[in-house]
């Protein structure tokens, strides 16, 4: 049976190597019709192997997989063949081999045709490279009889020797024989406990790791001297596949490839092109029929799947099968979500409130009141002609649903709500690190990158052809100044391309809004401000989109020709440009709305223009926080659905659709060769590479940005937050699972520098409230007027005290009307909102008293709105503990048994050695009062009393 011959091996012990190279049949020499019959006859390898996660061997589990692309000769091949096929002798002295297939690999070059040097390079470097991984303890095994053509595998399994080192240097917490019991609740809090329990046991995940736990593993970091006091019964499942892929990546880092001149890891080999992919397997299949239980398929089912939306995530089985970095995600998305769920009801209440007295809003019933017969001055030069402000009655009556007093109990509540997630967030996140033995972890410094060892390595190359003697080379800022001169303009050119967009939009609004003034029809006029508005909003929603995959590409360029040393260097510079330049792009038109549109207007008469021809934007009689809503809602609702959802959704399914109709078009043209099940690390191979963690982040925290920072315009906004993250969830969730190939797993504490983010726009979310309620909305100016100018204590009559009146006989040469008439009598004055003197007084149109108390009681407020509510916030930081009570006394009584575990294992030593001693002295004291002639007779007793201490 040579077939099963070409997938055997001898154990490690006498062979004394690790590398089985796998060939296909007709590699070896077989034809078509001998291969076909003796498949039939032996057993299907495959099945033994459990289609690719473990060695032909089926013993030896597929830790990690090295993916390279190679070129075959067809006529090498045919004469390879053709040798061994009328060579016994060839196939046997093949067979004594210890790399099975090396022989053939060798003919095979001997044949083939020169190849190009390039591959030729690569091969070389592969070969250096794996050989330097057997000589590290990993054993590998080889596979390009594959359905994937020009595509070979390496794959990787780490023994028990191996296992142990590694997790000695990394220094990793496995648990222990020694278990205590976890501290419980007494009283009413464990009456409250178990009903909340109840109450919440149909929305708990059907997880093992879920269940609350009454026990716990003491956990250590793992000791090859102190193996007895580790749990070993089972060394298969002691290191998981999570920890078994990370000891093996460690050792791919760090395994070095001499040639080209520096050392190369596993990064560096695949930025050159030497190995295409280098990935974990998944687990198993997590669909079809007959699939064997395995933590993907019960992720798909209780974590990936939009029928259990409502039930709490496997948190822990998330960091089982992914590491604590991926669940560290998922966990601070899980925690942001729960928390928007009360923001979410504050806000609905404050929106219905303003929705129940809408009816009793004074200033709004005094708009919509035509009696009052007030003419407002036109909205642009000639074409435009005068208005009633009761056709404002709509916008009026609408504003008052986000603008009212309970918009600033809101605006307080939700700056609080901040402070209190962040601080429920770092109690969470200290639960998950005494639960996943993360307490004393410390991140040790990075393998440098590919890029970096490049630049340092042409660095030393122009010293020494220089004849210089060179030292250990590293890059210094003067190597970086271009790249940092590069950054500093190339962010500054994106950020004034962002505000020329912004402008280009207003211009596109003025132009727009004066055409379409210049209709004859009424109902054109009187929609003016809508269709100008939607409009607008749209174009800055699409060119946000667009911009925001632009930026994201531009910020990893920038970021990659700084050249960081390691990879959280990079990550962490990388984060920092792309949310300068996100953040930028997404506010940058609502902070127009926000604090610069109707400021900088002038007054009928003196207006101030753009290009000596377009006017500035005004806000509507109501105010533009009405305007400030549609904004905010447009662009965040379809950055949602659109960018988030509908492409995170749209863009795999193409991808795997294209896949599809690939291999439908291979299998059409060699269907006997796909019907075979594809190996797992094939299947894998065909997913999307895991790109990291950073635009899943991204888009959260431009989320929270919105929620926050402008919450005060737009109380729905942690609804529609909540909504979007509900199906978030399960997205990202069936991504990682179904879509994507397994990341390797990377130990984590935190969330980095998105924590530091997080804190720094909760605090700019109660600057900006501040000044969108006293600057945009109409809340200040209301208070001045009840406490100061109102006759009777109402707010009657606030709609005229807020409205300066012009003579029309004043309009400059050119600008006024063109039909006066157009409401049917002449106009002799119009009012438009400001505060300025009257034409009839002295100082005519000049900027009033009422202006300056308004804009003192404005500044006024946002101080103190301002400095209340951080000592509130910095209040409620205090309070609340970073470390949760019982998670500190655990974390101690973990050190108390600790130290009782070591400090019983000495005793028992020094037992042991007293007893030895004992035994010995003993022995010695017997054997010297024998006669001498019982001692010449019994001598082999002696000599064994001596050795007695060397025996035990």
């Amino acid at each position: 049976m040579r077939v099963n011959k070409k997938y055997s091996c001898l154990p490690a012990e006498e062979k004394g190597i690790h590398i089985i190279n796998i060939r296909a049949i007709e590699d070896i020499g077989y034809d078509q019709h001998e291969s076909t019959l003796l498949n039939s006859l032996s057993k299907n390898p495959d099945a033994d192997c459990k289609y690719g996660l473990y060695f032909r061997d089926g013993k030896r589990k597929v830790d990690y997989i090295l993916v390279y692309h190679y070129k075959k000769s067809s006529a090498g091949r045919t004469l390879t063949r053709r040798v061994h096929h009328n060579d016994s002798s060839a196939r046997g002295a093949k067979q004594d081999q210890p790399l099975p297939g090396k022989g053939v690999q060798l003919e095979m070059r001997e044949s083939e045709p020169h190849v190009d040097y390039h591959e030729d390079d690569k091969r070389f470097r592969r070969e250096e490279y794996e050989g330097n991984l057997v000589e590290a303890g990993l054993e590998l095994e080889r596979d390009e009889d594959t359905k994937i053509h020009g595509v070979g595998f390496v794959k990787i399994h780490a023994p028990w020797n191996v296992l142990c080192r590694e997790a000695e240097f990394l220094k990793l917490k496995m648990p222990t024989k020694k278990m205590y019991q976890i501290n419980q609740t007494h009283g009413l809090l464990k009456k409250i406990n178990s009903v909340i329990q109840k109450i919440t046991e149909p929305i708990q995940p059907k997880v093992a790791e879920h269940k609350p736990q009454t026990v716990k593993r003491l956990s250590y970091p793992f000791s090859r001297e102190k193996q007895h006091l580790f749990d070993l019964s089972d060394r298969d499942s002691f290191f998981d596949s999570k920890t078994r892929s990370t000891i093996v990546y460690e050792i791919l880092k760090r395994t070095t490839c001499t040639k080209a001149k520096y050392s190369m890891g596993i990064t560096s080999l695949l930025a050159n092109g030497v190995y295409s992919a280098a990935y974990p397997l998944h687990d198993g299949d997590y669909e079809g029929e007959n699939v064997e239980p395995n933590d993907r398929k019960l992720l798909c089912e209780e974590w990936a799947s939009y029928g259990v939306f409502y039930k709490y995530q496997p948190i822990d089985l998330v960091r089982k099968y992914f590491g604590e970095k991926i669940g560290l995600y998922f966990a601070w998305l899980g925690v942001y979500t729960q928390m928007l769920i009360p923001a979410s009801i504050v806000g609905i209440i404050v929106f219905l409130y303003g929705c129940a007295t809408v009816d009793e809003n004074i200033p709004s019933m005094e708009m919509c009141d035509q009696r009052n017969n007030i003419t407002m001055c036109p909205l642009c030069d000639r074409t435009c002609s005068y208005w009633k402000m009761s056709s404002a009655c709509a916008t009026a009556r609408a504003s008052h649903l986000f603008d009212n007093p309970a918009t600033v109990f809101f605006s307080v509540f939700m700056a609080l709500w901040a402070a209190t997630f962040m601080e429920h967030w770092k109690r969470k996140q200290m639960r998950l690190n005494y639960r996943w033995d993360l307490t004393g972890f410390e991140e040790e410094e990075d393998h440098p990158r590919a890029e970096y060892e490049a630049k340092v390595l042409e660095k030393s190359l122009r010293k020494e052809h220089k004849h210089k003697e060179t030292d250990k080379e590293k890059l210094t800022w003067k190597d970086r100044f271009p790249a940092y001169l590069t950054n500093f303009v190339g962010i500054i050119f994106m950020v004034g391309l962002t505000f020329a967009i912004v402008f280009g939009v207003i211009i596109y609004r003025i132009s727009t809004a004066a055409a379409l003034a210049i209709s004859s029809t009424p109902s054109g006029r009187s929609s003016v401000r809508v269709t100008v508005t939607a409009t607008a909003v749209i174009i800055n929603l699409v060119v946000i989109i667009i911009l925001d995959e632009v930026y994201g590409c531009i910020a990893r360029w920038l970021t990659q020709i700084e050249v960081p040393k390691t990879d959280k260097n990079f990550e962490e510079r990388l984060i920092f440009k792309a949310f300068l330049l996100k953040f930028v792009n997404a506010y940058t038109p609502i902070f127009y709305v926000a604090f610069f549109k109707g400021r900088f207007v002038g007054r009928p008469g003196d207006y101030v223009y753009i290009f000596h021809s377009f006017r500035m934007e005004e806000c509507a009689p109501g105010g533009c926080l009405m305007e400030l809503c549609i904004q905010l809602s447009i662009i965040m609702l379809g950055k949602q659905l659109i960018q988030n959802n509908l492409f995170e959704i749209g863009i795999p399914k193409m991808k795997k659709f294209i896949r599809y109709m690939k291999l439908k078009r291979r299998r059409s043209l060699d269907h006997e060769e796909h019907m075979k099940k594809k190996q797992r690390y094939e299947v894998d191979y065909n997913l999307e590479p895991f790109a990291g963690l950073t635009p899943e982040y991204m888009e959260m925290i431009i989320q929270f940005g919105f929620v926050t920072l402008f919450v005060a315009s737009f109380p729905l906004a942690p609804l529609f937050a909540l909504l979007n993250n509900i199906i978030e969830i399960r997205l990202d969730a069936k991504k990682f699972v179904t879509e994507l190939r397994r990341p390797v797993a990377v130990r984590a504490k935190d969330i980095g520098i998105w924590y530091n983010i997080l804190r720094g726009i909760g605090k700019l979310a109660v600057i900006i409230n501040a000044f969108v309620i006293s600057f945009t909305s109409d809340f200040i100016p209301r208070l001045v007027y009840l406490y100061m100018y109102s006759e009777n204590g109402t707010m009657h009559g606030f709609v005229n005290h807020t409205l300066s009146s012009f003579n029309v006989s004043d309009f400059q040469a050119g600008t006024a009307p063109n039909d006066p008439m157009d409401l049917g009598y002449e106009v002799q004055i119009c009012r438009y909102k400001d505060y300025r003197e009257p034409p009839w007084s002295e100082n005519k149109y000049d900027i009033s008293k009422d202006f300056w108390a308004v804009l003192a009681a404005r500044l006024a407020f946002v101080i103190v709105f301002q400095n209340l509510v951080m000592f509130m916030s910095d209040f409620v930081d205090w309070i609340i503990p970073d470390i949760p009570k019982d998670i500190s006394q655990q974390i101690h009584k973990e050190k108390v048994l600790m130290v009782e575990v070591f400090m019983r294992e000495e005793q028992g030593k020094l037992q042991m050695l007293e007893t030895w001693k004992d035994k010995d002295k003993r022995k010695g004291e017997n054997c010297n009062n024998h006669s001498p002639r019982l001692s010449r007779s019994h001598s082999g007793s002696l000599s064994s009393c001596h050795s007695y201490p060397l025996d035990v």
